[in-house]
């Protein structure tokens, strides 16, 4: 298990759902944890819960500006967790051009900024831990998945980038996949939601494979078999089992 006291870590898209609970298991840990989000009521809310040393910036990883200004505000860092995301269910037949946009934005340019401003001080210094929030819909594309899909799948390959670029450093990369998480994002869905897990549990699991040495962390086990199986499948097969109709 790392030694977590004493170190600063910032988390964005830490207002609610796995975010929230992701900061709640590291300041038990010992961790000194800046959250932030867009709501400042809420991040304040989770400030007050925190037993250890915490403080909160608010942020809008849509906005270049907003994401300047918050790493600025938040200073030197040990490590930076990307927790931040949107979704909407949507099928190609019912495009919604402003979703889509916006899960772009948060899901893979808002990691993308955010990573921009604090990787820099990282390599300088040759120490930090970066950990990226992807997800088993990233794996291949999905039904009903325009716009969140592609964007996990392009914050996957963030991640493996990174990690070429900088294993050999003392900045250190790692990316988790989950599945369906109980949140206000996946109480969009209409569909039965397989091996769903409660917020607590999947913190639980980030947390664990945030003291690991491995890159990458997709679960639930058994649920993820089939996504990273899926990248192997003739494209027959695949579309077949992954059908929405």
């Amino acid at each position: 298990m790392k030694n977590w006291q004493g170190k600063r870590y910032w988390l964005v898209g830490a207002s609610e759902g796995l975010g929230r609970e992701v900061a709640k298991t590291m300041s038990r840990a010992g961790a000194e944890v800046v959250v932030s989000a867009r709501s400042e009521a809420r991040l304040a809310e989770l400030v007050a819960e925190l037993p250890g040393k915490a403080s909160y910036v608010v942020v809008d990883v849509a906005d270049m500006d907003s994401v300047k200004k918050a790493a600025a505000s938040v200073g030197e860092i040990d490590g930076m967790v990307y927790l931040a995301g949107v979704y909407w269910p949507m099928s190609a037949r019912n495009w919604d051009n402003e979703k889509a946009t916006l899960m772009t934005e948060v899901n893979y340019l808002g990691a993308s900024r955010v990573v921009g401003e604090v990787v820099g001080p990282m390599v300088a210094r040759d120490s930090g831990h970066i950990v990226l929030t992807g997800s088993l819909s990233g794996f291949r594309g999905l039904p009903s998945a325009i716009g969140y899909s592609s964007s996990k799948a392009g914050l996957m390959a963030l991640a493996e980038s990174m990690h070429y670029d900088l294993r050999t450093s003392g900045v250190r990369t790692q990316i988790v996949n989950p599945g369906y998480i109980r949140t206000r994002l996946t109480d969009k869905n209409e569909f039965r939601m397989p091996f769903i897990m409660e917020p607590e549990e999947a913190a639980r699991e980030v947390f664990e494979f945030m003291n690991d040495d491995a890159f990458r962390k997709s679960f639930p086990m058994v649920f993820s078999w089939l996504f990273r199986l899926s990248r192997f499948m003739p494209e027959w097969l695949y579309f077949r089992l992954f059908r929405s109709e």
